[in-house]
């Protein structure tokens, strides 16, 4: 559970069914098996990741995948991910880096 990695890439880019994008967040940020595959469930197991003190560094391919399928569901990923850099008043923004690609263009998330 949370083996650390230099990056986590959660790559949604041939994702097809719904039950799919839980599964590659678990998988990829090595989340426990008992992850609850919900947005509350993610929020607690990522603020136990920060609390280790490594950085974590996340890297989101596929974005537009998800956005045609799915609308809105990256943006709720990028909130939770954006809260959680600034969680605590701002103590894990030198911790938390975020990438998002979406199509042929990258963005950092602050």
């Amino acid at each position: 559970m949370y083996e650390y990695k230099e990056k986590y890439t959660l790559d949604f880019s041939k994702i097809e069914h719904w039950d799919e994008f839980h599964q590659i967040i678990r998988k990829e940020l090595d989340l426990p098996r008992n992850y609850g595959k919900n947005w509350d469930a993610l929020w607690d197991c990522l603020t136990d990741m920060v609390d280790i003190d490594e950085p974590l560094n996340i890297e989101i391919l596929g974005a537009e995948v998800v956005e045609q399928k799915w609308p809105g569901t990256i943006n709720t990923l990028v909130e939770i991910l954006k809260d959680l850099k600034h969680w605590a008043d701002d103590y894990f923004c030198d911790y938390v880096k975020v990438e998002i690609v979406y199509g042929d263009a990258r963005y950092e998330i602050t």
